[in-house]
C-alpha cells in the first residue's frame, strides 16, 4: 500500500490496469503497450494483479476485471471497469498531462 501511494503521488498521470490472470490478458497487454508507447514519458502505465494485491483491490473497491484508473498527484481523476481501446485510454490520460 505504501508503494502504491508513492506511485500515484507523482505529478504525471498514472494509468493503472487492475486485472486477473484468468482474463484475456494478451489483448489487454497489447493495448497497454500501445498506450505506453504513445504517451512516452508524459505518463506512467502500470498493471496490478488483483489476486496478488487483494488488500489494495479491496481498499479501492475493485470488483470488475479489468478496472482502469487514472491518478495524478495522489488524486483519482478517472475510473472505468471494462475493456477500453488504446485510443480511448490515450485520450483520457492526455487530458491530465
Amino acid at each position: 500500500m505504501t508503494k502504491f501511494g508513492e506511485i500515484i503521488s507523482i505529478d504525471k498521470p498514472v494509468l493503472i490496469d487492475f486485472f486477473t490472470e484468468w482474463d484475456d490478458v494478451d489483448n489487454n497487454l497489447d493495448t497497454l503497450r500501445d498506450v505506453a508507447a504513445a504517451l512516452g514519458d508524459k505518463a506512467k502505465v502500470i498493471k496490478i494483479d488483483i489476486k496478488k494485491n487483494e488488500i489494495l483491490a479491496e481498499a479501492l473497491r475493485v470488483k470488475g476485471n479489468p478496472t482502469f484508473m487514472i491518478y495524478k498527484n495522489g488524486e483519482m481523476k478517472w475510473r472505468q471497469t471494462g475493456m477500453q481501446d488504446a485510443n480511448t485510454l490515450i485520450g483520457l490520460v492526455q487530458q491530465y498531462v
